[in-house]
């Protein structure tokens, strides 16, 4: 007997539903992607592998790419920006996807029969599979963003989609499109105010502190960083080489403070201030400080391997200074009405600055409190007795005798990692199609 193969136009409405009421609530992408495929699924189509990137607006992603596979749930991945230049790729001008959007389709099918040459090389993958058919589709966010939803739909089952299948994924295309992109629209807020302001403060302003003047009195643990000389490279060097160093120089020892629990409030041309926060008891001031030790002891010797490469390019090393302290500060919301920062100010902060800037006068990389030096623990060299510019009281200052910890190696950004298939996809048709449009129009 013939089996009815059928779609339920009912279960399609319910799923079409769900994405409506997931893009009215901004539900996060993540969940909105997964409760589709997982929806799509129950409905009965005979869905094996599932596939969604989109190209978004994220400071540090460049896109998103989701692989749902039956049994085995989703997989997410965040494909992040990269250099000119590592762009090209003969493979993914051999892709379904490139070949897509390239020629302005909005939708492609393919059988993939395992008796013959497959059109493109990834088909070879599918028919480990067992796939049998494949429609890949295409919907922009809009004519010139140069963003959009790319993916497909395959199944296992011998003699692939039906037409009934077919229409049910194409009607859901355009819901699920909507979806994500409100999805995508909800999440950049967050995005942006994380990667510009900071985990921590970022929160913050989502939670409500948006006013001039909100904010609180904590204590934390401070660092404050800063690159010796930038003046001199960036004259005699140029903009690009400059910039280029710079972010080595963050990458080396802006890294352990961020991964080492500390909030980096912000970059102030070529240094930072990062905090750590704490309870106002003795406990938690050593936990901090202790963490705030090691993180900078990790951070000399990262910018002892980034100065031993630079060294081997025949580049000129880089100076820098760390100064460490504690103390109660102000963090909140400071500005103009139209234009406001989110960061730490008081005592405590132009102290860490002025101890920052000791490490000059004692060519040593570390210069701390001797509040700092005694919760911290370890051992301790006292450098001198320092009356710090903007107070009337003398202060002890330290540099730690030896460095402890855990080191992670200092990997620069642009050799550290290989462009994923989906980030070359996604810059090829940024580079290829948008002006070609552009061009047209």
């Amino acid at each position: 007997m013939a089996v009815d193969h059928a779609i339920s136009d009912t279960l399609m409405d319910e799923v079409s539903a769900w994405l409506k009421q997931a893009s009215l609530r901004s539900t996060d992408l993540e969940t909105v992607i997964r409760g589709c495929c997982e929806r799509l699924a129950a409905t009965g189509l005979p869905l094996k592998r599932i596939n969604i990137s989109l190209s978004i607006l994220h400071p540090l992603y460049r896109a998103m790419g989701f692989t749902w596979r039956r049994g085995e749930g989703l997989k997410v991945e965040g494909y992040r920006h990269v250099e000119p230049g590592q762009e090209k790729d003969d493979m993914l001008i051999k892709s379904p996807y490139y070949q897509l959007i390239n020629n302005g389709l909005e939708h492609m099918r393919r059988r993939i029969d395992v008796d013959c040459k497959p059109e493109f090389p990834i088909f070879e993958d599918f028919k480990k599979e067992g796939i049998t058919d494949y429609l890949a589709f295409f919907l922009p966010f809009g004519e010139d963003s140069g963003q959009g939803i790319v993916g497909s739909w395959s199944t296992d089952r011998a003699g692939g989609f039906n037409e009934s299948e077919i229409a049910a994924l194409l009607r859901i295309q355009g819901r699920l499109a909507v979806a994500t992109r409100v999805a995508v629209l909800s999440q950049l807020a967050g995005n942006m105010l994380t990667t510009y302001l900071g985990n921590g403060a970022g929160k913050r302003v989502l939670s409500g502190q948006i006013q001039r003047g909100d904010g609180e009195t904590i204590r934390a643990a401070l660092i404050m960083a800063d690159m010796r000389d930038s003046t001199a490279i960036a004259e005699q060097a140029g903009r690009q080489v400059f910039i280029d160093t710079l972010n080595q120089f963050f990458d080396a020892i802006a890294v352990p403070f961020s991964e080492g629990g500390a909030e980096i409030l912000s970059f102030l041309g070529d240094g930072f201030l990062a905090v750590i926060p704490c309870a106002r008891h003795r406990g938690p001031s050593e936990i901090a400080c202790r963490q705030a030790l090691s993180a900078a002891q990790n951070a000399v010797a990262r910018m002892s391997q980034l100065n031993e490469q630079r060294k081997a390019e025949n580049l000129p090393a880089v100076g820098y200074g760390l100064g460490l302290h504690v103390g109660n500060v102000m963090f909140g919301n400071v500005g103009l009405k139209e234009r406001l920062t989110f960061s730490a100010f008081g005592q405590a902060v132009n102290e860490v600055q002025r101890l920052e800037g000791l490490s000059k006068k004692y060519k040593t990389p570390i210069i701390a409190s001797d509040e700092f030096a005694l919760y911290s623990g370890g051992d301790w060299n006292m450098l001198g007795i320092e009356t710090l510019r903007g107070t009337d009281y003398d202060m002890k200052v330290h540099a730690p005798l030896a460095g402890k910890g855990t080191v992670s190696d200092y990997v620069p950004a642009s050799k550290g990692r290989e462009l994923t298939d989906a980030e070359r996809l996604i810059l090829l048709h940024r580079d290829n199609v948008v002006p070609a449009r552009r061009k047209a129009s």
